[in-house]
């Protein structure tokens, strides 16, 4: 059974198999399996249609428009599409259909790839789990009663249950990373502007949001990395230089197994320190923390807060602020605590940014990578929006998030790699990160690091 791009594009050039035939999979799929999940909140069949009878025409003359011909996408609730409801979740949005792509959706198009339809996402985006009062929640494929995390749960969900090869989603705290890590996927995060946007939401976390992928392999990433990536004047952040490539063969690794006393479960710490010893079987030198990490997580911590909750107040002013009355109890909450925040607050956490950015240009001045595990813990009851206990401690509700926030804030790219199954059967992924800009590199060193792909077993096709 082919799930992943490079076998089905293959597949597709050769003749094995067609477009309008893979399509017809993935919506037999989704009508069959997704009503335990929940992860898709719209499909386009028509179009989606039409696409791929394009695609097959193309592909016969022998002219694919790039490896991505053909193959069907899911796209998260969040980022823009043509003729299809962009709801963020919130039930203010739920008439809201764009007029045009967004600018990735754009050029995967251009690319060949078949727009399928949105998944679900928590409502604006702002929680570790999926669910809202629009369409309710979305479940693991691994155990239904679990979350696939957030917040691209629907994202993940869709790719690990294998109704798409592939999801494009956002991070803004971990919102790929983490739901791959919960699902079993290869999740990607680019550098701030490595992938353009434009056409889009409001960018309430400031540049900390981008547009990645959800796959099952680091290859397969690469492939839609490359057909959303690229420069363009309107995004002045796609303008900034790469740096200079890595100087040696041998990658120095900072290992962070854990963040002060703030909990990991015992499985996922088990995983990631083996993960750690392949690595430098492998060659790298993998240099564990010693005492405190060498950034400032407190302060990434407090700039969270505030930007976050400072976005949801002025999102409740938006559209005429149609948004406030609408709102669930979570996101009220959140712009209850945003009106504490001034504008002198807001302006320190800037502050507090870009000196964590100068913190960690020091750090990858002295290590090519940083290791930790994607996250603290295993994916949680579906309907519950964090674990409050993790390896038998007290947690709040970013305490399973503690890995990857950090990253966004810093504008640096970072990968998920599922890596192990935890002693009840759950996906475990590690996060590997490096400096700003080295979003290639990074890349082809995961593609020689990932352990074989973690699929889960199905009966039948």
């Amino acid at each position: 059974m082919l799930e992943e791009i490079t076998e089905i594009a293959a597949a597709l050039r050769s003749g094995d198999l067609t477009a309008e035939d893979l399509l017809e999979r993935s919506l037999e799929r989704i009508a069959d399996r997704d009503p335990a999940l929940n992860s898709f909140v719209a499909l386009d069949e028509a179009q989606a249609r039409q696409a791929a009878r394009d695609s097959d025409a193309l592909l016969e003359r022998g002219e694919p428009r790039s490896p991505l011909e053909g193959i069907p996408l899911s796209i998260k609730d969040n980022i823009l599409v043509k003729g299809l409801p962009a709801t963020w979740g919130a039930r203010g949005l739920s008439g809201f259909v764009p007029e045009r792509d967004e600018l990735p959706v754009e050029r995967l198009r251009r690319s060949g790839a078949v727009i399928l339809g949105k998944t679900n996402v928590p409502e604006l985006t702002l929680e570790g789990y999926t669910t809202n009062d629009l369409f309710g929640t979305t479940r693991n494929p691994w155990n239904p009663d679990l979350t696939p995390g957030g917040s691209s749960g629907g994202a993940a969900a869709g790719v690990a249950a294998g109704l798409v090869p592939a999801a494009i989603g956002t991070d803004g705290g971990g919102s790929i990373r983490r739901p791959a890590c919960h699902t079993g996927l290869v999740g990607w995060k680019p550098s701030t502007g490595h992938i353009p946007r434009l056409w889009g939401f409001p960018s309430i976390l400031t540049d900390f949001e981008v547009v990645g992928t959800l796959t099952r392999t680091v290859a397969d990433a690469r492939l839609l990395d490359a057909a959303m990536t690229g420069p363009d004047a309107r995004d002045r952040r796609s303008l900034c230089a790469a740096p200079a490539p890595w100087g040696s063969a041998k990658r120095r690794i900072l290992y962070i197994s854990r963040i002060g006393d703030a909990p990991v479960d015992r499985d996922v710490a088990a995983a990631t320190a083996r993960f750690a010893q392949d690595l430098e079987r492998a060659g790298a030198e993998v240099v564990p923390v010693s005492g405190k990490i060498p950034f400032n997580i407190d302060a990434a911590n407090r700039v969270w807060r505030v930007v976050s909750r400072a976005g949801v107040v002025y999102l409740m002013r938006w559209r005429n602020g149609d948004l406030d009355p609408t709102a669930g109890a979570s996101i009220q909450a959140m712009a209850e605590d945003g009106r504490t925040i001034t504008g002198a607050d807001y302006i320190e956490a800037l502050e507090e940014v870009a000196a964590l950015r100068l913190e960690l240009a020091e750090l990858f001045s002295t290590y090519d990578m940083v290791l930790t595990p994607s996250a603290a813990a295993l994916p949680w009851p579906a309907g519950t929006p964090y674990p409050d206990v993790i390896d038998g401690q007290p947690a709040g509700p970013r305490d399973h998030a503690i890995f990857t926030g950090w990253v966004n804030i810093a504008g640096l790219p970072a990968i998920n790699l599922p890596v192990a199954v935890s002693q009840n059967g759950m996906p475990i992924g590690v996060q590997l990160v490096a400096g700003f800009g080295r979003d290639e590199e990074l890349l082809a060193y995961a593609k020689t690091a990932a352990p074989p792909a973690l699929h889960l077993p199905y009966d039948g096709d």
